[in-house]
């Protein structure tokens, strides 16, 4: 049995009506590869400084298909979008 994978993302957002264009986009990689949102924005504190204006978990059934879901046409297509609108600090993770 393989161990779950995560996507782990500290957002801080340039441009909020054009990142909805990534939120948008970004959906059919995630739907492909079984993405599970745990942790999307919401209530947040930080207690030991800033950690971006968005929070971002995401599980994945295994490590290797969180990074074919990065690696994926449909992803990449998405993540310029993000890029383009926003800086972020991302990893993806293997699970204990």
């Amino acid at each position: 049995m393989s161990k779950k994978g995560y996507w782990v993302a500290l957002v801080d957002i340039a441009d909020a009506e054009a990142y909805k264009g990534y939120i948008e986009a970004n959906a059919a990689a995630f739907a492909k590869y079984g993405a599970k949102f745990l942790v999307r924005g919401g209530r947040h504190t930080d207690p030991e400084g800033p950690a971006g204006d968005r929070q971002v978990i995401i599980e994945f059934e295994s490590y290797e298909q969180a990074l074919a879901c990065y690696n994926s046409p449909e992803y990449q297509e998405a993540l310029k979008i993000r890029l383009a609108n926003s800086t972020a600090r991302f990893a993806i993770l293997e699970g204990v």
